[in-house]
């Protein structure tokens, strides 16, 4: 199969937590935005309904990606403004929960009744790039790539260190929490995707989840497109943030897709890794994979870049990748400027709005 000339096409998926202006906790108003937004389809609600999620089209470049994400993001605040709350990007809400949040939907009535324990923290908010590809057998092919990079995408998306009004420790407080779940764990290193295929089967048989959707590997075959979907990351603060996630995702898929001999690692190290990049992001020191030693997070992230520079280069990419880390490395990652904004609220419904403002790339006082 060719795929030295293919364009890898993008998508981008990002949920959004909705909160009370006034205590900035979770504010239940998704059912009255989404019928205010009914001619948006590419606004949609999930599992709580202090939850919204948008969909970019299918984009062929950075540009495209970038323009979709600003105007969804804009599209949904205005509604949440005019409906009294705020919409802002954390993966984890970072006020107080209500305990009769799950939206009314016979599929997530099913999931709480599944897993009672974990449903109450559910309400987590990701981003998900899904990349396109020209088969589930290279899609099967280029998880297995993806193994060992999956801690330095964590790494650069944390955005979710504030839980109950407070400093979690985390900067990925949305990493433990969903790696509860039973199939929330790095892909096999699936020969094809008869064996994905079995392995999803076997899932669902066993009851680990309720259906294809229900299966949260940190990176999958889409059940509903023909894409490879990294799921990784917390929704990033930033739409630069989310940008530059959707330009490595993408030299990564279209790397491990036209490389004949991928790098390996084994699975408990990268789990390790996982762990480190969502207790520090980008701060402090990581695992390197491929030796189970520590190193520091933005030398393991180079790493990365030198891995899929040669894919940034075809697809043109690679400037808009160094302008992204430039201004990672002088602002920080979203957990960074989450704690910054933490420390100097007066108050909850204050650091909600800054939040907000953060969200929308509006200054704050």
């Amino acid at each position: 199969m060719a795929l030295d000339g293919m364009n890898f096409t993008l998508g981008v998926e990002e949920e959004f937590v909705l909160l009370d202006p006034v205590d900035g906790s979770v504010a239940l108003r998704a059912p009255d935005l989404l019928e205010n937004l009914a001619l948006e389809p590419d606004v949609t609600g999930e599992l709580m309904r202090f939850q919204i999620e948008t969909a970019t089209g299918i984009c062929h470049g950075l540009d495209e990606v970038r323009s979709d994400l600003t105007r969804l993001r804009q599209i949904v605040a205005t509604a949440a403004e005019a409906d009294g709350c705020l919409m802002v990007a954390a993966g984890v809400p970072p006020g107080d929960l209500r305990e009769d949040a799950l939206t009314p939907d016979p599929r997530y009535r099913r999931l709480a009744q599944a897993f009672p324990e974990l449903i109450g923290e559910a309400g987590t908010c990701a981003c998900h790039v899904h990349v396109g590809l020209p088969s589930r057998d290279v899609g099967a092919r280029v998880l297995a790539g993806l193994r060992p990079w999956l801690a330095p995408l964590l790494a650069i998306s944390v955005n979710s260190p504030v839980e109950h009004g407070a400093d979690s420790g985390w900067s990925s407080r949305r990493f433990p929490l969903w790696d509860r779940w039973p199939t929330a764990r790095p892909p096999d290193e699936w020969p094809g995707a008869a064996a994905y295929d079995r392995s999803i089967r076997d899932a669902l048989r066993h009851g680990a989840a309720l259906d294809t959707a229900g299966v949260y590997f940190y990176a999958r075959l889409s059940p509903r497109h023909p894409t490879v979907e990294v799921r990784i990351a917390d929704v990033c603060l930033a739409v630069d943030d989310a940008v530059l996630l959707a330009a490595l995702v993408r030299g990564l898929v279209a790397t491990c897709a036209r490389t004949a001999i991928l790098p390996r690692a084994r699975g408990y190290r990268i789990s390790a890794a996982l762990t480190a990049a969502a207790r520090r992001g980008l701060d402090g020191p990581g695992i390197d994979v491929f030796t189970g030693e520590e190193a520091d997070q933005r030398d393991l992230l180079g790493e990365l870049v030198d891995f899929v520079r040669p894919a940034l280069d075809v697809a043109g990419d690679t400037e808009d990748v160094e302008r992204g880390l430039d201004s990672l490395f002088e602002h920080g990652t979203g957990a960074v400027r989450q704690r910054r904004l933490l420390s100097e609220a007066a108050s909850p419904g204050e650091f909600a709005a800054d939040l907000a403002h953060a969200t929308m790339n509006v200054p704050t006082r």
